[in-house]
């Protein structure tokens, strides 16, 4: 009876054992779906792959590659209608639009020139022209002639006729030079739109050093089966044009 009261203490501190520590092996070890369950699901629209990654990062190297960069002034080549209605709008402009600033003194320089001297000829001839009027007329009270007179040099009778005429060429001059600083004005306001239309259209002319002219003395040989080699030869210039 001992041996069996034994045997049956001991099952029982065994199935007692067993249900202390079978639990404890379950919370220690999971199963795969209790690890699913608790793992929080992945949004779709976070996946992202790899091509659409470099789609991305080539799109804002491009944008980037917009916004920082510069003209490259090696290969720019002007608009030749640009140019034109630059230079006719304001002299000078069309050389600033094809970047020939060496040009713009010469251009800017002829005006200023060219104002000036319309300006002081223009003047000349109305103070003439008032003189040889004041001279032509028989008032005594209107002299301005006598401003153009030399110290001591008086007009009287002996002398009218020959001051008459000079006054009258004098007139005449100081006119024709005011018209011609009129026309030279205009001429360098035409050469200045004519230089810009020119050089924006030969800005990507060839001037390499490939491009030469060789001129040298060359005998021409003729035709003639019987002439003599004095006869059939000739002296000349050859001209050899490389590009």
């Amino acid at each position: 009876m001992k041996g069996l009261l034994i045997i049956l203490m001991s099952l029982c501190s065994f199935s007692v054992m067993a249900e202390e520590t079978g639990p404890t092996l379950l919370a220690d070890e999971p199963s795969q779906e209790q690890t699913a369950a608790a793992e929080p699901a992945a949004p779709r629209d976070s996946v992202v792959t790899t091509d659409t990654v470099r789609t991305m990062k080539a799109a804002e190297g491009k944008a980037a590659h917009k916004v920082h960069q510069k003209r490259d002034w090696t290969t720019w080549r002007p608009d030749v209608k640009k140019a034109m209605w630059y230079a006719i709008v304001l002299p000078g402009a069309g050389q600033i639009y094809n970047r020939k600033y060496w040009k713009l003194p010469i251009i800017y320089g002829g005006i200023v020139g060219c104002i000036y001297a319309l300006s002081w000829n223009g003047q000349q001839y109305k103070d003439y022209s008032q003189a040889y009027i004041d001279l032509m007329d028989d008032d005594p009270n209107t002299k301005s002639y006598e401003e153009f007179l030399h110290l001591g040099n008086k007009i009287d009778s002996s002398n009218l006729s020959y001051y008459q005429q000079v006054f009258k060429n004098r007139k005449d001059k100081f006119r024709r030079w005011r018209d011609l600083s009129a026309f030279v004005l205009i001429g360098v306001y035409a050469i200045s739109v004519i230089d810009a239309y020119v050089d924006a259209s030969l800005s990507d002319f060839d001037i390499s050093k490939d491009l030469s002219l060789h001129i040298e003395p060359a005998v021409i040989h003729g035709g003639g089966a019987y002439s003599t080699p004095l006869q059939n030869n000739a002296l000349g210039i050859n001209c050899c044009i490389t590009f």
